[in-house]
């Protein structure tokens, strides 16, 4: 077999982050290897590669064991009841591989109506921004040097170990020199309430509305504009994968995935719309723009990962597709490692400008 289509590890369904609702023997975290099919066995939507055991640097603060917060670390209120089953852990080594992906694609048009947001706020003492979903932090990595004056930052996120690495990771200073500080916090951040959000300035999030429901998106609309507080929620995924060259099987994969991501409620390529009718209602002002994952020969390492997860999510919704899809699979990764292939991967950014409150500073 061609080395570019050997699988050893389970890999993403999609750009974006873990889906917190796979079952405990999803596979993630297996080190079990695939020997006779370039498509992994199973698949979690939006899930890394398998993880390995993070080794926090020396003289870094460990992350707490066994769910406990460290100080600092105040737990969040919960998605749902997931008993007591460790939560998947996604990879960071795959978020930091889509890192400058993610970067280069976050739409910049979407930041002049944010700083005038931000520049209007009540106070002198900085803005107090919260990351939902934050993985390793690559969003503060990108916004924080993009936005001027003193900044704090509530890091959210499920695994301990990667709200280990967003904290040691982030930024220190903002655009103008300004100071950034950050805290983190642990759990599930998509039922949260407007008391949550008191005295936030802005939320972030990315890739995080498509693996949401309706009411997941509707709850996460009533805290922001609850607490009047903006929201900027990047690389949602649009349902359109664009190839070069193409290939007959391009869209038949295409719509698998989309059905893929769509199981349990979730919304996949149709959350952006939900989010906008559900911001939109609620008196905020919306404003999207495309986010486009542009993939080349220069990000050939990105693309394979990607490719495999993406495949192994449609087959799993559509099984007779399996003996096509691994011949497909193997064609666009030595296309891939030939650098004969350009991917594009449609995302659409969010900001939505919710109306002042008197609980907003």
């Amino acid at each position: 077999m061609n080395k570019a289509a050997e699988i050893g590890e389970t890999t993403p369904g999609h750009p974006g982050p873990g889906d917190h609702r796979a079952p405990a023997d999803s596979g993630v975290g297996s080190d079990r290897a695939s020997t006779d099919s370039p498509i992994p066995d199973s698949v979690i939507p939006g899930a890394g590669p398998s993880p390995r055991p993070a080794t926090p640097r020396s003289g870094d603060p460990a992350p707490s064991p066994g769910g406990t917060p460290r100080p600092g670390e105040r737990a969040t209120v919960r998605l749902r009841d997931t008993g007591d089953e460790e939560p998947p852990r996604y990879a960071p080594e795959w978020l930091e591989l889509r890192e400058p992906a993610d970067a280069a694609a976050r739409a910049h048009d979407l930041l002049d109506p944010l700083r005038i947001r931000l520049a209007n706020l009540p106070g002198k003492g900085g803005i107090v921004i919260h990351d939902l979903g934050c993985g390793t932090g690559s969003m503060g990595r990108w916004l924080a040097p993009l936005l001027d004056g003193a900044q704090h930052w509530v890091l959210h996120d499920r695994d301990p170990y990667l709200l280990h690495f967003a904290a040691v990771a982030s930024p220190r200073s903002a655009a103008d020199g300004s100071r950034v500080t950050v805290e983190t916090r642990r759990g599930d951040v998509a039922r949260l309430t407007p008391d949550a959000l008191r005295g936030a300035s802005l939320v972030t999030a990315s890739a995080l509305l498509d693996v949401l429901t309706r009411e997941e998106i509707e709850t996460l609309a009533d805290a922001c504009t609850g607490a009047g507080c903006p929201a900027l929620l990047t690389l949602s995924v649009a349902g359109r994968v664009e190839f070069s060259p193409s290939h007959p099987m391009d869209e038949e994969i295409t719509e698998a995935f989309n059905a893929h991501q769509r199981q349990d409620g979730l919304l996949g390529p149709d959350s952006v719309t939900v989010a906008c009718e559900a911001f939109s209602e609620r008196g905020a002002t919306v404003r999207l723009n495309p986010s486009p994952w542009r993939l080349g020969p220069d990000q050939a390492e990105l693309t394979a990962q990607w490719l495999r997860g993406w495949v192994a999510a449609a087959v799993e919704q559509e099984p007779a597709l399996k003996a096509r899809a691994e011949k497909y699979l193997q064609e666009r990764l030595a296309a891939c490692e030939a650098g004969d292939l350009h991917v594009t991967v449609h995302h659409t950014d969010l900001l939505a400008l919710s109306r002042p409150t008197g609980g907003a500073s």
